[in-house]
């Protein structure tokens, strides 16, 4: 589990170049790979929990609008898969900006969010997908 985790954090890290909407055609089938929208609720709450139980990522959400928050997050992981949703939340830097979130923080965001992946059944080779057109947000969240 940790080589195949430190595998999926490169994969992110080194896809920091990719544009989030810059991937050229839709590609419904990762998006069906995850459960559609269905799936990407339940992959949200898994994640939330993840999130509220991990000290490192705890103080980031325990007073935030959980609900609200894993709505966005199912719009825009939905809308980077290219599936029928349209991220309208506020803009990544505005939102993070202030917070403190370190790299360490993000890693393990993105640990969490590996393990809410994996209980609901997500192929790896669709994690990796998710995570490189996400992974260029890491520099509107982390804190310079």
């Amino acid at each position: 589990m940790k080589t195949r985790l430190l595998l999926a954090t490169a994969a992110t890290f080194a896809a920091l170049a990719l544009p989030l909407a810059g991937h050229a055609e839709a590609d419904t089938a990762t998006y069906r790979d995850f459960g559609e929208k269905a799936g990407l609720v339940r992959i949200m709450d898994d994640f939330m929990l993840n999130l509220l139980a991990d000290p490192r990522t705890r103080p980031f959400f325990e007073n935030a609008d959980q609900t609200r928050i894993k709505a966005q997050l199912v719009d825009q992981i939905c809308a980077a898969l290219d599936g029928p949703c349209k991220y309208e939340g506020a803009p990544m830097a505005p939102v993070h900006a202030g917070l403190g979130i370190k790299r360490e923080h993000f890693n393990a965001l993105v640990e969490d969010l590996q393990l809410a992946m994996d209980k609901q059944g997500v192929p790896f080779r669709a994690q990796n997908k998710l995570l490189a057109r996400l992974a260029p947000l890491h520099r509107e969240i982390v804190t310079r």
